[in-house]
């Protein structure tokens, strides 16, 4: 199969699929490299992509993802019931389900786990300060009452906030019983994290969709083994020692796909990359100087440099890229193949008088350097002197707390799956985006209930961040993994995720 076919066929197979449906369950292993060893198990204290990448096996939440990123049941049985005044969620829950201890799973561990999350999680304290109360229902459904609207609450429940036994609960987790596939039966750090089939699981219905849908623990054993280095990643999945690597180099591309032996996997839009401005001090206080930098840019150039292959990244004006419930060009300005006669025109206007703006960028993200080398050859062309800065990550993390220090730095991000949880909305993330009609349109998304008035809203938003120009969108781009040529039925997925797997014979 040529590269382009089997690209294009991985992108099919990232929306639905019943290959895994028709496979029964089989006594074999799968063992996956993963970049290092998770720092924890307790998705709620650290909900960082390796925690995640395990847990999701191991728990489940009420939500969960879709193909189009929106929430959907998992332990919920169904979308909550909502009240007119949009303060009162109703959720109903899944019968029958069994915690790994044999447990029955029940409204009463719904309410401990999330009182705990509320107490334990950045978002579930986000979460906490505007819930008014949170109880059981009878066994099988909770009903939250909240003091104020909240549009991202279901995305919210959707990660990390793992349901426990509420036996089990405690500040610090001693034992790790959920609800998922796989059981957890033995950690030994720095070496592998081994699950097993959970005989008694029981799956939720429908067609699998990313995250959601039909779940069949087809391997009897996962072992997760932590690797540091990409080079071994890349090398023991040639040699057959591992079924799956994540993070591979795109460098390793070709040769994976050379072996014969592992097939090189390109997981779409894991990310994307963004120049932020310092809204609160310095040259780019003045919002037409902040336009000015928009117009000068060139995406595609700034992506080409940073990625040299086409197949590792795609330009799009829209926050969200398409596939995503989010993804509209709503508002979208100032974004092309850079256009320095309206930078010029736009710098002449605020007064630009040549101060250097300070574009600060790390090697440590190879791909945050070349985009900073693009965009200071772009930015010179319109007109701006440009300080290129180039650091190491933490010292740039430090920096950007400080805001007499800078005037841009290059970072990336994933995808949220709520638009109101973008780091650059929040007041106080570095370049401190605070504007009137910020807050209105944020606003008007935290008053939404149903989706079609959320992405309204968000249209909205996405409108009002072009216009005030906090940053500037580079580009998305994807991640590279790789899995044992003997493996057919693998999924992409941003966290990825082995139930519905067949392991090699």
């Amino acid at each position: 199969m040529n590269n382009a076919l089997y690209w294009i066929t991985l992108a099919a197979l990232a929306g639905t699929s019943s290959l895994a449906l028709a496979q029964e369950k089989t006594d074999g292993i799968l063992t996956v490299a993963t970049i290092g060893e998770p720092p924890t198990l307790d998705a709620m204290q650290t909900p960082t992509d390796i925690v995640l990448m395990i847990d999701q096996h191991i728990f489940e939440t009420l939500f969960t993802y879709d193909a189009e990123w929106k929430s959907v049941p998992l332990l919920a049985a169904a979308q909550p019931t909502i009240s007119e005044d949009g303060l009162t969620y109703r959720i109903p829950l899944r019968e029958g389900v069994k915690f790994h201890d044999g447990s029955d799973f029940d409204a009463k561990d719904v309410v401990a786990s999330l009182k705990r999350w509320m107490a334990v999680n950045s978002k579930g304290k986000q979460v906490a300060e505007i819930v008014e109360s949170l109880a059981e229902d009878g066994d099988h459904a909770v009903i939250i009452k909240l003091k104020s609207r909240y549009a991202p609450l279901l995305a919210t429940l959707s990660q990390a906030s793992i349901i426990l036994p509420s036996e089990k609960i405690a500040d610090t987790l001693t034992e790790f019983v959920g609800t998922g596939p796989y059981a957890l039966k033995e950690r030994k750090p720095d070496q592998y994290t081994q699950l097993v089939r959970f005989e008694d699981y029981k799956s939720p219905e429908g067609e699998p969709s990313n995250y959601a849908g039909k779940r069949v623990a087809i391997a009897k054993e996962i072992r997760f083994v932590p690797v540091p280095d990409a080079n071994t990643r890349v090398e023991g999945l040639i040699s057959g020692q591992f079924d799956f690597a994540d993070s591979l180099p795109v460098s390793a591309f070709e040769r994976v796909e050379a072996s014969g032996d592992a097939k090189p996997v390109i997981y779409e839009n894991a990310g994307w990359a963004s120049l932020n401005m310092n809204m609160k001090e310095g040259v780019l206080t003045k919002k037409a100087l902040r336009q000015a930098v928009q117009a000068a840019l060139n995406p595609n150039d700034m992506m080409l440099a940073a990625f040299s292959d086409e197949r590792f990244f795609s330009v799009d004006g829209s926050i969200f890229p398409k596939g995503f419930f989010w993804h509209t060009e709503a508002g979208v300005a100032r974004y092309g193949e850079g256009d320095p006669e309206t930078a010029a025109k736009l710098m002449a206007e605020a007064g630009y008088d040549g101060t250097p703006i300070r574009l600060m960028t790390s090697r440590q993200y190879e791909f945050h350097y070349k985009i900073g080398e693009v965009a200071k050859a772009y930015l010179e062309a319109a007109g701006f002197k440009v300080d290129l800065q180039v650091v190491d990550w933490a010292t740039l993390t430090t920096r950007r707390a400080d805001p007499k220090q800078w005037d841009i730095f290059i970072t990336h991000s994933n995808f949220p799956g709520d638009p109101t949880t973008i780091n650059t909305i929040t007041d106080t993330y570095p370049g401190w985006y605070v504007s009137d009609q910020k807050a209105k349109a944020v606003a008007a998304y935290m008053e939404a209930t149903s989706d079609e008035a959320k992405f309204k809203a968000w249209e909205g938003i996405q409108t009002v961040i072009y216009d005030d120009a906090p940053l500037f969108k580079a580009g998305n781009f994807n991640a590279l993994t790789g899995v044992a040529a003997s493996i057919s039925d693998y999924t992409p997925t941003y966290w990825p995720h082995f139930w519905n797997v067949t392991p090699k014979k």
